[in-house]
């Protein structure tokens, strides 16, 4: 599957001056104010910008479809981002994902000589703590091989059949309203293909002046989640009118200690998070674990319904925003079917990505297809429940029916060029 990525890294530890905007061509002739950059450009650590070494030759302005990385450093925060896509000879054709494969735009087309400008708000984060100490992050979160996710990289990946880019803007956007969001494996950024999550896909649908913050990690239950330090990270930063979205259940499940359960333990811990979130000005909201794949005939089973349910009552009893999105899985897998449902799930023969030995049969953990559904049933909560956020969607969000999902022979996001046969932690 053939790609073209970029990466933007951070000045900061090179001493290089800090700009307030970072402005880069990679047409023929730069613009005003604009750092002309070329395929020669490597990476330079005293400049802050380049392109680094991933292979193959850099594709830029729609010169093919060929692995590359560019690299500029900006600090931690939110940033607005322009982007002008088109060649002045060739059609170009390119979908966008950012950091660790999260989805921006779906397949930017422009006629030769034709150009589009798109503008999208992006968060960068790191590790360190204000009040002191750091975040807890594993090996797949630091890369290589997959682009690192919690560091001074702001990434971004040029992907289709003819991916273009012309200029690249990037700008703090201090203003911006922040969407974090905690949970497990299910919601987390997926690094590498074939796994993905609706906290991924969830960028897609916001325009300008929201930017999507995924701190949630494989194998993490309300309690770890705390433990690494994720949550005292979010109240570190976040301000008057941003969000937390809270998902867990998944492994909270598998907690046998004496007294534990959904309705004892989960639901305090559950109530804490909203509780801290408030205490900073934040606004929770909680979103219901999405089921897993359990098939009793035709009909799909749920397997974390008391969860579910004990996430409606922290919503009800402390006046929270509730996004069913429990109910909303069982729909959409339900007009799939018992076979089909395999198509929004890591369900792959032997071979089918680069390295793969063996077969993936994983009914927890979705594929693209299935994490872009879902963000779809995410948003439609956000739209019933939510609707401060809903001026942010962009013009093209269509409504959406989980009983009535896109056809799978219609989903066209091309994958990442980043594969890991391994399956997440949790389940």
């Amino acid at each position: 599957m053939a790609a073209l990525l970029f990466s933007l890294f951070a000045l900061g530890s090179s001493g290089a001056a800090r700009a307030d905007e970072y402005k880069f061509s990679f047409g023929p002739a730069a613009g005003q104010g604009y750092t002309q950059v070329t395929s020669q450009d490597a990476y330079d650590a005293s400049k802050g910008y380049g392109f680094l070494s991933t292979g193959g030759t850099p594709a830029i302005g729609g010169g093919g479809p060929v692995v590359s990385v560019f690299a500029v450093d900006v600090p931690e925060g939110n940033y607005d981002v322009t982007m002008v896509f088109g060649d002045p000879s060739k059609a170009t054709s390119t979908t966008v994902k950012a950091e660790q494969r999260r989805l921006v735009f779906e397949k930017v087309d422009t006629a030769p000589g034709k150009f589009e400008t798109r503008e999208f708000t992006v968060n960068v984060r790191s590790p360190k703590i204000s009040t002191g100490g750091e975040v807890g992050i594993d090996g797949r979160e630091k890369g290589p091989p997959v682009v690192p996710d919690w560091d001074d990289h702001l990434s971004f990946e040029f992907n289709g059949k003819q991916p273009g880019v012309a200029s690249i803007d990037v700008k703090p956007a201090p203003d911006a309203v922040t969407v974090f969001v905690a949970g497990d494996s299910t919601v987390t950024d997926q690094s590498a293909e074939p796994w993905c999550t609706w906290g991924q896909m969830l960028p897609r649908f916001f325009g300008p002046g929201v930017a999507i913050a995924d701190y949630a990690q494989s194998g993490l239950t309300l309690s770890s989640f705390e433990h690494e330090r994720r949550l005292e990270k979010i109240l570190s930063v976040i301000k008057k009118g941003d969000y937390l979205l809270i998902q867990f259940g998944h492994n909270d499940q598998k907690d046998k200690a004496p007294g534990s359960g959904p309705f004892t333990t989960y639901k305090t811990n559950l109530k804490r998070y909203v509780d801290a979130a408030r205490a900073k000005g934040g606004i929770p909201v909680i979103v219901t674990p999405m089921e897993r794949r359990r098939w009793l005939g035709t009909v799909p089973q749920p397997t974390l319904a008391d969860f579910a349910e004990a996430g409606r009552q922290v919503g009800s009893e402390n006046n929270v925003p509730v996004i069913d999105l429990n109910a909303m899985s069982l729909k959409f897998y339900a007009a799939l079917g018992p076979e089909a449902s395999t198509k929004a799930f890591v369900h792959y023969p032997v071979n089918t990505f680069p390295g793969q030995a063996k077969e993936l049969k994983d009914d927890t953990h979705h594929n693209a297809y299935g994490g872009y559904e879902l963000a779809r049933c995410v948003v439609e909560g956000i739209k019933s429940n939510v609707p401060a956020l809903v001026p942010f969607l962009r013009p093209d969000v269509q409504p959406f029916d989980p009983s009535k999902p896109d056809s799978v022979d219609t989903f066209d996001v091309p994958a990442s060029p980043f594969v890991v046969a391994a399956k997440p932690a949790g389940s």
